[in-house]
């Protein structure tokens, strides 16, 4: 399975729970779940409210693609 985004990582970097995540975005547990475990995505609103919510800017919550050269 491909990782596209970080919030579980940066949960852990910030000692926080997705319980907490999913309380701070008002989104079901099982949901955010499936975020952090990257079986699905937000949509990008969605992942400007988890940013807002962490204190992080949008771009530390998603896997840069390495450029093949």
């Amino acid at each position: 399975m491909r990782r596209y985004n970080r919030i579980k990582a940066v949960l852990a970097e910030q000692e926080r729970t997705s319980k907490w995540l999913a309380n701070a975005v008002q989104r079901n547990k099982a949901t955010v779940s499936r975020w952090c475990s990257n079986q699905i995505q937000p949509p990008l609103e969605t992942l400007y409210l988890i940013a807002e919510a962490l204190e992080v800017d949008v771009c530390t919550l998603l896997v840069r693609k390495e450029r093949e050269t």
